[in-house]
């Protein structure tokens, strides 16, 4: 069974391909730039050449037609024509009153339309794949992968806000959350290299990327995370404000006789790490080359980040009782030692030790690692995530009429020895450029050591 991931992005389509029955990942790739000049496909397999080509693509129909095209590419491609596909998973942001995956069809493509303004950077992208997706391959199962069903376990005292009643009754204003997938793949990850079950396991899960989020995981289920009823709550991030007091808005409308939506505006792409930076940089690495070059407002802008993650980090200790291990996830959280290290500063006193060595050594996305010292009561891991095998086995489960809630799951990636072999060749690939890499690096099978070593 070959199934086709896709995560569309406003101007990106990201995709894998996952052989199901030889369980293993036959390729990665992304699109970038859709709808602006310079438009560009990077295909990756395992052990082989990245494949980079130009084209330009209008719209998502183009990128995704360019993605089957490259995937049954005499010389690039990894499948023989687009009918061996079974099925295609879309992931998607706000999955709103979904608290599972769901089969698409016109009722939820509807549905998801009437909830995109609580996710209004992602979840139009997602319909626009959706329909883009179903035109050019209208005879297999598509499926949503919603990124809230990991949060539906959370208590009431979690999700629920002191507002109207009738606006949780009527409107369902609600704490949601988000990035499930990914907390759900890092959790279960960290109890494996923690050599435990996931239910004996407290985890706080930091995923940390352009969208920013941290997630407290009890015996293995969501009771709280610090994204709400959009991705806007919680921490700082690349444009969005996370928390304030919302007073501010209203104080602000006034006295710039701003409308709502201009408000709405500002908080989700002029906000964050952007106005920090004096309305410079979102991009994470763009701010933190200019911390290294002695930027005063780019330095303020990753304290400010680290500062919020760091209380929420104790917030959750207090509401887990006992902290296992912490995790730390996606783009700025696998590549950005320095932000972990401010992050952790100082917590020493909760049993948090940091070894500087191996933190710095686990600047890749490659491998998973563990960055606390030996003699650190919690455990600290940079986990690579993989929201796309959550989503493969969720679609897999639903064809075959097995699937169920997380809580009654068990996912392949909770077995030891599973490795993501894509992964695997990249790592090795890294190592032979940075050896030093290897300090950090955890659960590493021996053939894949002898392999590195040869």
């Amino acid at each position: 069974m070959i199934i086709l991931f896709l995560n569309c992005g406003s101007s990106s389509v990201k995709y894998s391909v996952y052989d199901w029955d030889q369980k293993k990942s036959l390729c990665a790739g992304t699109v970038e730039r859709i709808g602006i000049e310079g438009s560009c496909i990077t295909h990756d397999r395992p052990g082989l050449p990245s494949f980079e080509l130009k084209r330009n693509c209008k719209d998502h129909k183009d990128a995704i037609n360019l993605v089957i095209n490259t995937l049954t590419d005499k010389e690039h491609g990894v499948i023989a024509n687009i009918n061996v596909i079974s099925a295609v998973g879309h992931r998607i942001v706000h999955g709103g009153k979904f608290a599972k995956s769901v089969i698409v069809d016109d009722s939820v493509v509807e549905e998801l339309r009437n909830i995109a303004d609580l996710a209004p950077l992602h979840n139009p992208a997602h319909i626009m794949g959706i329909e883009a997706a179903r035109a050019i391959l209208p005879n297999v199962t598509h499926v949503c992968v919603m990124d809230t069903a990991f949060h539906q376990t959370m208590p009431a005292s979690a999700y629920m806000y002191a507002l109207p009643r009738k606006w949780y009754t009527d409107y369902q204003i609600r704490r949601y959350g988000f990035h499930g997938s990914s907390v759900l793949y890092t959790s279960r990850r960290a109890a494996v290299l923690m050599d435990k079950n996931v239910d004996e396991v407290n985890t706080i899960v930091c995923h940390i990327g352009a969208g920013a989020s941290v997630t407290a995981v009890k015996n293995g289920q969501c009771v709280d995370t610090s994204m709400g009823l959009t991705p806007l709550e919680g921490l700082v991030m690349g444009s969005r404000s996370g928390d304030i007091d919302p007073s501010v808005c209203f104080h602000m409308m006034h006295k710039l006789n701003m409308k709502p939506d201009d408000m709405y505006t500002i908080l989700n792409k002029k906000s964050g790490m952007y106005a920090l930076t004096g309305d410079r940089f979102s991009d994470q690495r763009d701010v933190r080359k200019g911390t290294e070059n002695g930027d005063e407002l780019c330095k303020l802008a990753v304290e400010v980040q680290a500062h919020r993650i760091k209380k929420y980090i104790g917030a959750y200790m207090a509401v887990l009782g006992r902290l296992d291990c912490i995790v730390f996830t996606a783009g700025i959280g696998e590549r950005a030692p320095d932000v972990r290290a401010r992050v952790l500063k100082g917590l020493e006193n909760f049993g948090i030790i940091l070894d500087e060595e191996r933190n710095d050594a686990a600047n890749t996305n490659k491998a998973e690692c563990r960055i606390s010292a030996d003699n650190s009561p919690v455990k600290v891991y940079v986990i690579p995530t993989d929201e796309e095998i959550v989503g493969v086995q969720d679609i897999v489960a639903l064809l075959a009429g097995t699937y169920d809630v997380y809580t009654k799951f068990r996912y392949i990636f909770q077995e030891k020895e599973y490795r993501n072999k894509l992964r695997d060749a990249a790592f090795i690939e890294e190592v032979k450029k940075r050896p030093f890499l290897l300090k950090a690096a955890v659960n590493l099978p021996e053939a894949l050591k002898q392999e590195i070593k040869s």
